[in-house]
Order: C-alpha cells, then structure tokens, then sequence
C-alpha cells in the first residue's frame, strides 16, 4: 500500500448519536468516514479481525460475519472486493495510516440486523446488537450521517464556500467581455416612467445604479454581485468603475440569465402605472419579503 496514493485526513470530529461518541473524519477526496473503533463502538462489540479466507462481505467489520447474518450481508453489500467500504487514508502529513470506513455503512449494519431481526433468524447473542440497531436508525432519521460529519469536522463551512466557487465560476469570466449594450433604452424609461421622471436618454440619475443593483444584480445567485463589485473596482480619479458588472459575466451562464430577467423585468413594469405598484409586484414574484427604500437616495423637495 504506497501511502502517497492514499487521501489524507483533512477534517476530523466526534459525532454524538443515540448517547455514543463516534470519531469520524473527512479525507482530502470527500470521502466522509468513521473510524474503525467508532464502527465497533458504535454496536458495543469489542474490535477483531476477520478470519483467515473468509468471503462473506468483504471488507466489512467483523462482527457481522456471522452464517445467519449473510444473505441480509450479501444483500446490503455484495460479495466481492468491489463492494468493499473499508477506506484506508493518512494522516495530514503522510506519515501515519488509518482504517475506516465509508459512513453509509452504519445505517447498512444497522438494516442487516433489523431485517435479521424480522426474518426472526437472530441468536439470543445478536439481539442486543439489533436493539441498539433500531436506536441508531431512529437517530439517523432525524440527522443525516452526512450533516452530522460535515458539522462535527467543520467541513461545512469549507464545503459552502466549493458550491459557492462553482456558482462563480459558472457566472463570472476570468477576462472582461467586450462592451456590449446589455440594458436596452426601455428598460431605463420604464424606470423613468414609473417614477414619474423625465427620460433622457443617456442623461439619467444616478439613484438609477442603485435600482438596477437591488431589482437586476442582487437577484443573480448569492455571492455574485459582491463578487462583480470586487473584480470591477471604482476608479481613483471619478470614482466610477471602470468596467460595466454585465462585462464580467461568462457568456454561457452569466449573460443569458441577465438577458433574461432584464427582459422579466421590461414586461413586469409595462404592466405596472407606479412605482409602488410595480415595487410589490416585483417582490411577490422573486419571494422577497423585504422593503426597498429607493426613495431614500432621491433629493427632496
């Protein structure tokens, strides 16, 4: 076994379920697991090894390896070494290496037990296993084994922030796009229109920015918009940014989503004679249960 091949542990923790500590781990490839002794803890059977030539359930823990139990074995995780749920993996710097095994294994030797239980085939000495079997299972129905290491190891929080790289990089463009008009004129004179303004042309207010930010930019995915304004910085000298936020977005997921909603909005105002009116629409329809105050940014009178 070359060590250098196997994933390292990256995150570790202690879940707690039905009153019993269990070490688990994250590896360097995702793989979530639990220790071998957690395994063995987890049934109150003491740690051993398998016996010499033995075939059933390959690569699963030992006290399951019993005649009775293996058509429920067989079932749950086939005959041969391609079913194996045995992980090896090393510590984070490589020197060490460790057994474990795949965390879906745990509700799997739970449901061997169970339906052994209902197939009535148990020994006096494996009930106790099936008891603690049915415990298990009613924790695991509450929390997933998944949730339950990701936050015992912290990995969530690393785990987040991966789908929200993947959001960003199927929105934003490593390079800037060439200019291009992406907001027609009808767009800014329905806004100009609903608030009662007077339409000229290129010559619009700036509070106009501030609009097209909250009811276009913010309802792309979350994370996006923080993302245009830091790739996109305001310039020293006018303080305006020197690149437009639709030249940041890729053209095969970025773009099309902005033409679209554009568009949404284009129809959503022209069936709207206010502001107000067109405010409340906006909002039932993307599901948003704050108030924008625009009007707060507007000079009074």
């Amino acid at each position: 076994m070359d060590k250098a091949e196997l994933p390292y542990r990256q995150y570790q923790g202690i879940i707690n379920i039905a009153g019993k500590e269990l070490a688990c781990a994250v590896l360097s490839d995702g793989t979530r697991v639990l220790t071998a002794k957690a395994v063995f803890d987890a049934f109150e059977r003491p740690r051993r090894g398998k016996s010499v030539g033995d075939q059933r359930a390959a690569n699963v823990p030992s006290f399951i390896d019993a005649n009775n139990l293996k058509p429920f074995t067989d079932k749950a995780f086939g005959c041969g070494p391609e079913s194996s749920t045995e992980v090896y993996f090393t510590s984070k710097n490589g020197t060490k290496v460790f057994t474990g095994y795949k965390a879906e294994i745990l509700p799997l030797l739970c449901n061997v037990y169970l339906q052994a239980r209902d197939a009535e085939v148990l020994t006096d000495s494996q009930k106790p296993q099936a008891y603690i079997a049915d415990i298990l299972m009613r924790s695991l129905a509450v929390v997933g084994i998944t949730a339950l290491i990701d936050e015992a190891t912290g990995y969530q929080y690393d785990r987040d922030q991966d789908e929200l790289q993947k959001i960003l990089s199927a929105y934003i463009s490593k390079e800037f796009l060439p200019w291009a008009k992406r907001f027609p004129n009808e767009f800014y004179a329905e806004i100009c229109r609903l608030k009662g303004w007077e339409y000229h042309g290129n010559q619009r207010p700036a509070i106009i920015g501030k609009i097209t930010n909250e009811i276009v930019y913010d309802q792309l995915p979350e994370g996006v918009l923080e993302e245009l304004r830091s790739k996109t910085p305001k310039s020293n000298s006018g303080g305006n940014r020197t690149k437009r936020f639709h030249q940041s977005l890729t053209l095969e997921t970025g773009v099309p989503h902005l033409d679209r909603h554009i568009t949404s909005l284009i129809v959503l105002m022209k069936a709207c004679d206010t502001w107000e009116e067109f405010d409340r629409l906006f909002k039932k329809s993307f599901g948003l249960n704050y108030q924008t105050n625009i009007n707060e940014f507007l000079p009074q009178e």
